[in-house]
């Protein structure tokens, strides 16, 4: 008597195998993506202290620019982002992350997103948001404004 697997139930196991590997896959790129937003918490932490900073010399932070905070709107090949601040006649600014698709630390990304904080220095309030690029949709859970 031979013992063994049919073909079918190889073929079975094979495709239960791929359809588990492409769901864990996917995950792990979201989980790792997430990761990567850690570099952009830092930065804009940073950021916000000195656009507080700018506030408490200058009593606004209309005209407030990315050297003001100390960053540089360009991707370059140690960061995963491009970074950029707004001031607003509202007395917000916002500390911007791009995530870079090209020419930023590697791996680039194919969908590229706006991950940002929307902050006040008159009242200390501030507020986290996300969206992508392409459709304005909300990325990672956050507010797109």
């Amino acid at each position: 008597m031979r013992r063994g697997f049919t073909l079918i139930e190889i073929i079975i196991v094979i495709i239960i195998v791929g359809i588990l590997a492409a769901v864990g896959i996917s995950q792990y790129s979201k989980t790792v993506e997430k990761g990567r937003q850690a570099e952009a918490k830092v930065r804009i932490g940073n950021m916000r202290q000195l656009a507080h900073e700018y506030y408490m010399n200058n009593g606004t932070v209309m005209g407030i620019t990315y050297g003001d905070v100390g960053v540089d709107y360009t991707c370059r090949s140690d960061s995963f982002y491009r970074y950029n601040a707004n001031g607003y006649a509202s007395g917000y600014v916002n500390l911007r992350a791009y995530r870079c698709t090209s020419q930023g630390k590697t791996p680039n990304v194919d969908r590229g997103y706006n991950y940002f904080m929307t902050y006040n220095p008159t009242t200390g309030q501030s507020k986290w948001c996300c969206y992508y690029n392409d459709d304005a949709s909300s990325c990672f859970g956050l507010p797109t404004s």
